[in-house]
């Protein structure tokens, strides 16, 4: 069995809309393109070594049109890494209706989605989710991911679609690495699924709720 890999940037308080431009998702939010003044090479760095050993991405529609309308023309250019990546392995898309799909390689995923989502992590090694807020409520409601790479951004933004937005359930993670700073201030956050659910203490006690930590 493979690895679902989510890849999300956020603000700080956690807004992941339409950061690339002002064309990705537009209705009723005024910031699209807001990480582009915050790019830098370091970061830039971390966001390339993320998908290395990527064999298949995992879209919603939005997303998936987007990277269509792109990515196929983008060789020879400076993201040539990364269009021939995406235009050489499979892509699946998370969808209700019945899409369009005319990047090559494009499959769209049948209506029981936690179910088609496990068939293309038992099909593959490493499955990288991009963008595609609403599918990542899914993978969170359903803990079907494995590793979540969170991009901070030192802006707040106050509206917009969060990353945590009405799909999250209690779920323990672990810290993978340190975290990675750029000089604009953007911080990685790497981390892992991890089993149970959030524990609670007291504040109060002795121990402050912490008990034996040996």
């Amino acid at each position: 069995m493979g690895q679902i890999h989510i890849e999300v940037f956020a603000t700080l308080d956690l807004v992941g809309q339409a950061p690339g431009g002002p064309e990705e998702d537009p209705e009723g939010f005024p910031f699209g393109g807001w990480q582009v003044p915050l790019l830098h090479e370091v970061s830039g760095a971390q966001v390339a070594a993320a998908y290395e050993g990527t064999d298949a991405l995992l879209l919603g529609r939005r997303t998936y049109d987007i990277f269509a309308a792109y990515w196929p023309h983008q060789k020879g250019g400076p993201d040539d890494a990364f269009a021939d990546l995406f235009n050489s392995i499979p892509k699946y898309v998370a969808s209700r209706g019945t899409p369009d799909l005319p990047w090559a390689g494009s499959t769209h995923l049948g209506p029981d989605l936690p179910a088609a989502v496990r068939e293309v992590r038992d099909r593959h090694e490493r499955v990288k989710v991009v963008g595609s807020l609403d599918l990542v409520q899914t993978l969170l409601q359903e803990k079907l991911f494995d590793r979540l790479d969170l991009w901070v951004h030192p802006i707040v933004l106050g509206v917009g679609k969060k990353v945590f937005d009405g799909g999250a359930v209690p779920t323990n993670l672990t810290l993978l690495e340190p975290p990675a700073t750029s000089p604009k201030g953007t911080v990685h956050l790497r981390y892992g699924l991890a089993d149970g659910t959030p524990a609670t203490g007291d504040m109060g006690a002795p121990d402050r709720g912490l008990g034996d930590t040996a």
